[in-house]
């Protein structure tokens, strides 16, 4: 372990007793135990309830989030013991099942074998962004079916192996495998059931020719690409969730002209005028994509938050920080919506973009603060597209 990965641990056994999930005494004891562990193995283990207050704190310090509000309820999954391929492509089938919950979405994630300190490697880690994502296609005219986000992604997966549909069966939505990086720098694909993936179709309830778009989207998004670090023990693959906040898939997914970009297909169906753009008719497209996906949402009994609900619980999470006595940190670009931002209440606000640990990264910036001892990274959140 580096220095700073040994004060982080100090940091973080100090953490647990400010939050009282240990005496002072148990902390004293836990601190020997961590300073013997690292002289005789440069390592240590993190216990259970470390493991389960690290990664529910990992999620309240996510500056970009504005879902943190529940951090308490994440259900933490322990598979730190996993050997094999097999293992961890059943763990992640079990976590699917977990937090779809037949609609009912629960926060979740599941803790693989973490990075051995001294290479900086482990067992296992998941290249997928993603455990559900849909591919992406170029056509021979050179327009593209499907998520344009996931083009190489797409590519790799067939390169590895994966079969897509034949060019007649392709479709905008269909999903992608699961691909998981070994120890010895082989990635391996893994087709999830489809019988295990809830899928939501997006109706407009003003419009029935709304439908004729096809559009629809999976009912839970579990970031998988990220390491959590808790008390300097680093996670490569710990896939976690929340659940949707309707401008995620509306505005974003669909409505980014990188995407789906279906602005103008929504605003020909709805009848708005778009012969120059005083009209606003973007604006109005993009409204009634969240409309429909707020709609569906509900019809499907399928859990997801509206934006500004979402704000009004971040305010609340705010509140309850302050009580704590814990500063709130956030990045504004992020937690601002992408859909009538200046409505709501965190967009006339300032925050510190100070960043804590337990957090999750991105595995570049991991990466990169390793070998430049910079603490720039960006931390990310189960809210993302």
């Amino acid at each position: 372990m580096t220095q700073d990965q040994r004060d982080e641990a100090i940091a973080f056994q100090t953490l647990l007793l400010e939050e009282g999930l240990c005496t002072k005494k148990d902390a004293e004891r836990r601190l020997e135990e961590i300073e013997t562990s690292l002289a005789e193995s440069d390592s240590y283990t993190l216990t259970t309830l470390e493991c389960t207050h690290g990664a529910r704190v990992a999620w309240r310090n996510s500056i970009r989030c504005i879902g943190r509000l529940f951090w308490k309820g994440m259900h933490v999954f322990d598979k730190r013991h996993v050997q094999t391929l097999e293992e961890v492509f059943q763990a992640l089938e079990e976590h699917i099942q977990f937090a779809t919950n037949g609609g009912a979405i629960r926060p979740a994630i599941t803790l693989f074998p973490p990075e051995d300190p001294t290479t900086g490697t482990a067992p296992f880690r998941i290249v997928s962004h993603q455990l559900l994502r849909y591919a992406a296609y170029t056509n021979d005219d050179g327009s593209m079916l499907g998520d344009p986000m996931n083009l190489s992604f797409t590519h790799e997966c067939i390169e590895l192996g994966w079969k897509p549909p034949t060019p007649e069966q392709r479709t905008p939505f269909d999903l992608l495998p699961v691909m998981v990086q070994t120890a010895d720098g082989r990635r391996h694909l893994h087709e999830l059931p489809k019988e295990l993936i809830l899928e939501v179709t997006i109706e407009h309830p003003d419009s029935k020719a709304f439908s004729n778009l096809g559009l629809k989207w999976y009912a839970v998004p579990i970031i998988s690409d990220m390491v959590l670090d808790i008390g300097g023990v680093r996670f490569p693959a710990a896939p976690f969730n929340g659940w949707y906040m309707e401008t995620e898939i509306g505005a974003r997914n669909f409505g980014d002209k990188q995407r789906y970009n279906q602005l103008e297909a929504v605003a020909d169906i709805m009848g708005f005028d778009r012969s120059n753009e005083r009209t606003l008719w973007r604006d109005k497209a993009l409204v009634e994509l969240n409309v429909a996906v707020l709609h569906s949402f509900k019809k499907a009994g399928v859990k997801l938050v509206d934006h500004h609900t979402a704000v009004e619980q971040h305010e609340q999470f705010e509140r309850l920080e302050a009580e704590a006595g814990r500063a709130v940190t956030g990045e504004w670009s992020w937690l601002v919506p992408p859909l009538s931002g200046s409505a709501t209440s965190v967009f006339h606000k300032e925050f510190d973009v100070t960043e804590h640990k337990p957090n999750f990264f991105y595995r570049e910036q991991v990466d990169n603060r390793a070998s430049s001892a910079s603490n720039a990274s960006s931390s990310g959140c189960p809210f993302s597209s």
